[in-house]
């Protein structure tokens, strides 16, 4: 029995205006050119959009203010049962994602796109880094699963590797949403007031100050009096000291790149492969596969 033609990639959105023979559904929406576009290459294509779809991110999708398209791993999965991955070399535990595998899907997205890996071991998912992507075309982000993928693909392919924080996920898919929404929502119309992305957290290279409304007590606790005043210049102030303040208790790699323009991301993730180096030292020494220094 043949295989069955790899089935095309899942779009959500809409896409760019092109001539065709088969007459459009009319209850399609219009299509929009030059969209910002995430391509995602996973096993569970069905978790996309998921909470993509939902509030600002979902209202813009369905405006066309970017796309998602999915390409299904297991589609271009090896044999009659369409395997994608295999025992690691040198033995261990678990399985690897196939090189060959991974690259046919790849093949399946546009060239000239960044193509990205979610994976604990990679750089920091930055709000700097989301505005750069944000800035461009689009991007193809591969969900990884089970121990990983070949590390040829990656070397091959030139892919960046990033990390939405210091712990371990069963798949790539929630990190993938992710990193699309902390981009997609940088991009001009998806947040109704483009302003207030200017007094965020990480924006100013700082994290925001509290906020409040109403009503003004609650439970015995009132608003800061300085925010009712109206004084505008005061409150700006009161709001620059409060974010340094915070900044300084919570996040002081934050607040020493703040002072000297250093990189609190590149610190973090030199911190996190030593650890990772320390903890490789420490596997080899239990197994036996290096002396005790």
């Amino acid at each position: 029995m043949t295989a069955e033609a790899p089935a095309t990639p899942r779009s959500h959105g809409r896409v760019a205006i092109r001539a065709s023979v088969r007459p459009r559904d009319l209850m399609e929406p219009p299509e929009v050119a030059g969209a910002w576009t995430a391509h995602v290459v996973t096993l569970f294509p069905e978790a996309f959009p998921g909470v993509l779809g939902l509030s600002l991110t979902g209202k813009a999708l369905s405006e066309g203010l970017w796309r998602l398209e999915t390409v299904a791993l297991r589609e271009h999965g090896i044999g009659r049962h369409r395997n994608v991955d295999d025992t690691p070399a040198g033995g261990g535990a678990g399985m690897v994602i196939r090189a060959d595998v991974l690259a046919a899907a790849l093949d399946r997205t546009p060239p000239g796109l960044p193509v990205v890996y979610l994976s604990p071991r990679g750089a920091p998912l930055t709000q700097a880094r989301a505005r750069a992507l944000a800035e461009g075309p689009g991007v193809t982000l591969i969900c990884g699963r089970f121990e990983g993928v070949d590390q040829r693909i990656l070397d091959a392919r030139g892919i960046e590797e990033i990390s939405i924080g210091d712990y371990v996920l069963t798949g790539g898919e929630l990190a993938a949403q992710v990193l699309i929404d902390a981009t997609v929502r940088l991009i001009p119309r998806v947040l109704g007031n483009q302003a207030s992305l200017a007094e965020e957290s990480f924006s100013s290279g700082l994290l925001e100050h509290p906020q409040y409304t109403k009503p003004a007590e609650w439970e015995g606790r009132r608003i800061p009096e300085i925010l009712l005043s109206g004084h505008h210049a005061a409150i700006s102030q009161w709001r620059a000291d409060e974010a340094a303040r915070l900044t300084k208790e919570r996040r002081p790699d934050l607040w020493r790149a703040h002072l000297d323009g250093g990189d609190s991301a590149k610190d973090r993730q030199l911190s996190g492969a030593s650890h990772q180096s320390r903890d490789r030292r420490e596997q080899r020494k239990d197994q036996g596969d290096e002396p005790d220094r």
